[in-house]
């Protein structure tokens, strides 16, 4: 169901509106980040899997909220549909402000570590891990030659990880040694892109009812009534999208590699 939409700001009849580019931004946490996004004053790349016409009442919905939508299918796991994807956002929007590394999967089985798969473990960092690596590396450079034209042009890169990349689940290793891997990918291009003023940064969200997480529902309504989180709820796409409304904005400018926790209080420490 989509959400009920909501008002935004929108920029000046003169200004150029800023662009992000969100992968898996069609659906569940990637959505709730795409309306918050163009609720704020962004244009949207889209990036999924999808077809086009599967997802047309979302790309209408968004372009209600005042965005300008392009919908650029493709896997990030695949290096030329990675090429494809920036080719059209460079073609359509000709700039970029913000990249939302946001496009991932669960493995397909979850398995104990002492029977999971090397097929498993490959689908799933190649998608998670290695396809966001390569495209943050991609978007960088064009970052960075944006900014050489023009020193005044904003622009950040948002990588939306786990808790899972600092809470282990023996069950589902290769998703939580991918999302440890998108943390410390974070750090690095801070590292790189710090002097340029790129600055870079991590979403750690908690429990996030979405279609991912809908098989286990039963599982987490009960951890979450027994005190799994200090607010007694779910986590929804919203509170990630407001999230990264917040920092696509430019809120925490002198914050680049910090972890931005939206999980309830999950792991806050409790004796």
């Amino acid at each position: 169901m989509i959400p009920t939409e909501r008002p935004h700001r929108r920029t000046g009849p003169t200004e150029r509106r800023p662009v992000a580019l969100i992968t898996g931004g069609s659906r569940g946490i990637g959505l709730g980040i795409a309306e918050h996004l163009a609720q704020t004053g962004f244009d949207l790349a889209i990036n999924g899997l999808r077809p086009e016409t599967a997802i047309s009442e979302v790309l209408t919905h968004l372009r209600g909220l005042g965005a300008e939508v392009l919908y650029c299918p493709g896997s990030i796991a695949d290096t030329e549909a990675r090429a494809t994807v920036l080719a059209n956002v460079k073609r359509h929007f000709g700039r970029l402000n913000v990249l939302v590394n946001n496009a991932g999967m669960a493995p397909t089985v979850r398995a104990d570590i002492l029977d999971a798969t090397e097929a498993s473990f490959d689908q799933v960092l190649n998608t998670n891990l290695k396809g966001p690596y390569f495209l943050t590396q991609s978007v960088a450079n064009w970052m960075l030659q944006q900014k050489a034209e023009d020193a005044e042009h904003q622009c950040s890169i948002i990588t939306i990880s786990s808790v899972s990349a600092a809470v282990a689940s023996v069950n589902r290793g290769d998703y939580c040694i991918s999302k440890a891997g998108l943390s410390m990918l974070t750090q690095l291009f801070a590292v790189r892109l710090g002097a340029a003023g790129i600055p870079v940064y991590e979403v750690r969200p908690g429990i996030i009812k979405t279609d991912m997480t809908a098989g286990v529902t039963t599982k987490y309504d009960s951890l979450i009534a027994d005190g799994l989180t200090l607010q007694p709820r779910w986590g929804l796409p919203d509170d990630v999208g407001r999230a990264v409304a917040a920092i696509a904005s430019n809120s925490f400018p002198y914050s680049t590699g910090q972890v931005f926790l939206i999980d309830g209080g999950l792991t806050v420490g409790r004796f």
